[in-house]
């Protein structure tokens, strides 16, 4: 068991489960999933932790697979483009998404000490935000939550608050 966002969970088979799910949308909806992109989803899905995409690259560059910055962008791009993996605007980083193709809104918790990531889903259609795009004749269509605080590892482990 490895721990993913703040809950244990099996992480082989949530990467198989991922992927699968990846491959079959790729196909149904007539998209390359090249190696290169198969791989860097593979690597976020690994480490169930935002990564910049330098970190990305330099997994890419020690398995010879290519060391130019455009190579890590484009898989990067491909992947946000297509709801497989999120940016982290506070870490400028990229993390696998939790429920790709879910019409869902992401929320963000991020610990300030450790940086780990944890994806929740928000629901910016209600409470005050969904009131005042309502009273403003305004349809969200995307948000992007990002609450930084303590995980619960960190917590138990005596960070000061």
């Amino acid at each position: 068991m490895k721990q993913v966002g703040f809950a244990q969970h099996d992480h082989d088979a949530c990467i198989a489960r991922a992927m699968a799910s990846a491959e079959a949308y790729c196909a149904d909806n007539q998209l390359r999933f090249t190696p290169a992109r198969r791989r860097v989803l593979e690597i976020l899905l690994e480490e169930h932790r935002a990564l910049g995409a330098y970190e990305v690259l330099e997994r890419l560059k020690q398995e010879g697979r290519g060391s130019q910055p455009p190579v890590a962008y484009r898989c990067l791009d491909f992947l946000v483009t297509h709801g497989f993996v999120h940016r982290i605007e506070r870490l400028n980083a990229f993390i696998a998404c939790l429920q790709p193709h879910a019409n869902h809104f992401p929320a963000f918790l991020i610990c300030r000490v450790c940086d780990s990531v944890a994806e929740t889903t928000s629901s910016p259609s209600k409470g005050l935000l969904g009131s005042a795009a309502k009273a403003a004749g305004f349809v969200i269509e995307q948000t992007v939550v990002e609450a930084v605080g303590i995980c619960p590892d960190c917590r138990d482990s005596g960070v000061p608050s």
